[in-house]
């Protein structure tokens, strides 16, 4: 059976580079296996985006 860890990550939207720095941050996670699962925005005070990863656990001494 498959099985995952999960991380999330807030991303405020205060100035005009956050979008790249979103991206610049997605990229690496995915470099390392994060999948974005969802992503939650709130215009509610600035507050930005908030993105929520997964990727798969392989188990000890499993093979490909």
């Amino acid at each position: 059976m498959k099985t995952f860890e999960y991380d999330i990550l807030s991303f405020p939207m205060t100035r005009k580079t956050s979008l790249a720095d979103m991206q610049a941050s997605l990229n690496e996670k995915g470099a390392d296996g994060w999948e974005v699962v969802s992503i939650s925005t709130s215009e509610f005070a600035n507050i930005g985006h908030t993105v929520f990863l997964k990727r798969e656990i392989t188990p000890a001494g499993a093979t490909a």
